[in-house]
């Protein structure tokens, strides 16, 4: 059941201090004609006093109970609406690396290892509120579930459904999450330090020694390296998803599979990175890793947190400050010196009306950068913008427009920042074109890239314009941009000829493609792409796997 107060008592309080205020008025009242008759008959009274002076004061009785009670209800602190705060933050960027691999199934720390893991992220979490997080979900393979953000909302949505099947690809391979989150890390903005919190079970069917030398280029790159344990050294069966856990995974031979915890290889990583080991039978291990980071260099933020149902209480204090200013009127006999009236009603209205004059502030801002990135002044539109953000704007349009601009300024790293953050946009028109914006920043950067580096940014590229695909069939540009991110060469030289990726401007209509791709090929292209997705899905409501070769152990 949704409340409206956080405290719901402070209701009826709010309800008996209206009636005691307007209770003391009349008794008070009854108290001073007791007073007055002992000078005089009533007639006497009336023909020698003040005209009101048996008047029952029932408007002063209502203006005061009325003012006890909206303070009483302000006390009770009322929300409703929407709305945002902007908080002073301090932390440093983390990637946490967790493995979802069938292993972490296994029951040897209860209720499961994986849901242990969960349960430890979130005491992280709770004890670092100020660090920015990216998640990085691996088993065969790694994948970025959630870029560098402090909204615990998302975070903890990814959370929840994080599972073996998330990832696609069975088995178990430390080498790609660390190298996924070497490069997530490597181009993040700020000058906080960047620690790598790589949490698993320690089993490693793939390179060790790529692990070792990853270990080792973590330690280059000044990103703090953090393993932890998982998992009991004697092992345990690993349950089956798809027979609800009645039925444990067996091997070609027909034999249970015992997965164990492997101490040995998440010790050496943090060795040769230069880091700390938290071991699997260590407990709270989400405070020890806050521990591990406690000497890096954090900074300073301004972060913007989404409020269901901010606090209202302002209207209230307001209403019963309006209400003593006429009771004071009122009681003056109308004589309140009228200047000093009008300063405490335009008092009352600014209070009121503070956050309004911030929000204009804030859109006058916003209003310029639009402006000049309408004439193409680019510079003076991302200052703008940046001003309107600084000023606590962080809507996800403005950091949409923000990105927007960085990627006209051809500014590839800060705007795939702004725009990140702007594909979580509830808005889906605004999220698609965030996606689409940041796939091509993706494209830009990939095309420019070498080796790993080109990979990653080509793969990130198609990921988010096939989402834009799959949300918006039409979408031509779109269209082109996933066939040249498909057609680049992954890991080798740069893109050659290629033309450059089209882009979807933020306050003008962009510009239609050039007739350089047939509707055939365009919906061939869509088909492939909705193909792609639809398999990925059924492969996460099977619970499947990648096929894989005889005898490859798929845990």
């Amino acid at each position: 059941m949704t409340r409206f107060v956080d405290h719901p008592w402070l209701l009826a309080a709010a309800l008996c201090a209206a009636l005691f205020a307007g209770y003391a008025v009349l008794a008070g009242h009854r108290r001073r004609r007791a007073r007055l008759a002992r000078f005089g008959s009533p007639e006497a009274l009336t023909r020698l006093g003040p005209p009101d002076l048996d008047r029952i004061p029932r408007g002063r009785a209502m203006r005061l109970g009325l003012a006890a009670a909206g303070l009483g209800i302000a006390l009770a602190a009322p929300r409703w609406g929407q709305g945002s705060a902007v908080v002073d933050s301090e932390g440093i960027d983390v990637a946490l690396a967790l493995d979802v691999s069938m292993s972490m199934l296994a029951e040897d720390e209860r209720p499961s290892r994986l849901e242990r893991m969960k349960q430890e992220v979130r005491r992280f979490r709770a004890s670092a509120p100020g660090d920015r997080v990216a998640l990085i979900a691996f088993a065969g393979r790694s994948y970025i579930l959630a870029p560098l953000t402090s909204d615990d909302g998302a975070l903890e949505l990814f959370l929840e459904n994080l599972d073996p099947t998330i990832v696609g690809q069975a088995g178990s391979q430390l080498a790609p999450p660390l190298r996924q989150g070497i490069e997530l890390l490597s181009v993040s903005q700020g000058g906080a330090d960047r620690a790598l919190v790589v949490m698993s079970d320690g089993e490693d069917f793939g390179d060790k020694a790529a692990a070792r030398q990853l270990a080792r280029e973590a330690r280059a790159r000044d990103v703090h390296l953090v393993t932890v344990g998982f998992g009991t050294p004697g092992g345990a069966p690993i349950p089956l998803l798809e027979s609800g856990g009645t039925e444990v995974k067996r091997d070609d031979a027909g034999e249970v599979v015992v997965t164990r915890y492997d101490e040995r290889f998440l010790r050496e990583l943090a060795e040769e990175a230069g880091g700390e080991f938290i071991p699997a039978e260590a407990t709270d291990k989400g405070m020890r890793v806050r521990r591990a980071l406690a000497e890096l260099q954090s900074e300073r933020r301004q972060e913007e947190q989404r409020l269901a149902r901010p606090l209202q209480f302002q209207w209230f204090v307001g209403l019963a400050l309006l209400l003593l200013l006429l009771d004071a009127w009122f009681a003056d006999g109308g004589r309140l010196p009228r200047i000093g009236a009008l300063a405490l009603a335009v008092g009352v209205v600014g209070l009121a009306a503070m956050p309004a004059r911030a929000d204009a502030q804030g859109s006058d801002r916003l209003r310029d950068a639009i402006r000049a990135h309408q004439r193409g002044d680019l510079l003076p539109a991302i200052r703008a913008y940046r001003d309107a953000i600084g000023a606590g704007d962080r809507r996800p349009v403005v950091l949409y427009d923000l990105g927007t601009a960085l990627l006209a300024a051809d500014s590839v790293d800060a705007a795939i920042d702004a725009l990140e953050r702007a594909s979580f946009a509830p808005q889906p028109e605004l999220r698609s074109r965030a996606l689409y914006n940041l796939g091509t920043a993706y494209l830009r950067r990939g095309l420019r890239a070498q080796g790993e580096a080109r990979t990653q940014a080509l793969r990130n590229a198609r990921r988010a314009l096939r989402t834009v695909l799959l949300e918006r069939p039409g979408d031509a540009d779109a269209q082109w941009n996933y066939e040249l991110a498909l057609r680049a060469p992954e890991g080798g030289g740069g893109g050659g000829g290629a033309p450059p990726p089209q882009q979807q401007q933020s306050q003008s209509p962009r510009a239609e493609p050039q007739g350089r791709m047939s509707r055939q090929q365009a919906e061939a292209l869509l088909d492939a792409a909705a193909r792609e997705e639809r398999e990925t899905q059924s492969r996460r409501q099977r619970g499947s796997r990648t096929p894989r070769a005889p005898g490859e152990k798929d845990w």
